[in-house]
């Protein structure tokens, strides 16, 4: 089920939020798109919802021009709902950003894109960029700090040796690349985000940038831990790459 609350006639940028049940926390996500960032940087909003029994619909339609509605009975896996939030997109470049995930500063993040895009040279060379992720500034624990600054570094040096990798949270790719990489795999219940950025390094560079960040919700962290969740996402990786299949059949949705 679609619904179109507005047609952007050529879109530069095409924002894919992908949710699920995710009416605690996504208003506070959507309300930083303004209008006024929409206009100024020629952005289309497009919400994605994997069948939310919740709020999260009503909400998304107050704020996206676009929304894909999952009616199946069965679950809906996540690199599926950014397909199809992606079959709605109309922009040269597609963001992929969580429901529990949004830019640091705003303006700065969608500055940073447009020149990118702008840039056809360096557009060009690196078709698929990882953003910087953090958690909200007050809610840092040592912890956070500890394991950010690794992972975030260890993301950098997996597309400098030519693997790929980006993390789900944020995703930057041109429309082209996405589509000749044929999108996520939908079958990947987990580790979709490693393997889209696995395969299209490739057939060409990707890049870690560290001049934009994002900010995410630390609630899996805070419920899980860190040690489970690296454990979880080593296995899945590996798995992966190993036979091209995760080895969790489900991903454990944390609201």
């Amino acid at each position: 089920m679609i619904i179109e609350k507005h047609n952007i006639e050529n879109p530069l940028i095409s924002v894919v939020i992908p949710i699920y049940k995710e009416e605690k926390i996504l208003e506070s996500t959507l309300v930083r798109y303004t209008n006024d960032i929409r206009k100024k940087y020629n952005i289309e909003l497009i919400v994605s919802d994997g069948g939310s029994k919740d709020k999260s619909v009503k909400i998304a339609e107050k704020y996206a021009d676009k929304i894909f509605i999952h009616t199946e009975q069965r679950r809906q896996t996540i690199p599926e709902g950014r397909n199809k939030g992606a079959e709605l997109a109309k922009g040269k470049v597609i963001v992929f950003i969580n429901g529990d995930t949004y830019p640091e500063n705003v303006d700065t993040f969608f500055d940073f894109i447009t020149k990118w895009i702008n840039d056809c040279s360096y557009c060009g060379k690196y078709p698929a960029l990882a953003t910087r992720v953090f958690v909200p500034e007050n809610d840092v624990r040592l912890s956070d700090k500890i394991f950010y600054n690794f992972f975030n570094h260890y993301v950098a040096f997996l597309n400098i040796i030519g693997i790929g990798m980006g993390r789900g949270e944020c995703q930057i790719v041109t429309k082209e690349i996405f589509e000749k990489v044929g999108g996520y795999n939908a079958t990947l219940p987990a580790g979709e985000d490693f393997d889209l950025f696995r395969r299209i390094a490739k057939i060409a560079k990707t890049q870690y940038v560290s001049q934009i960040t994002v900010i995410e919700s630390p609630r899996r962290f805070r419920k899980i831990g860190y040690l489970k969740v690296l454990y979880n996402w080593t296995i899945n990786g590996l798995s992966v790459m190993l036979s091209g299949k995760a080895k969790d059949k489900e991903w454990e949705a944390i609201r």
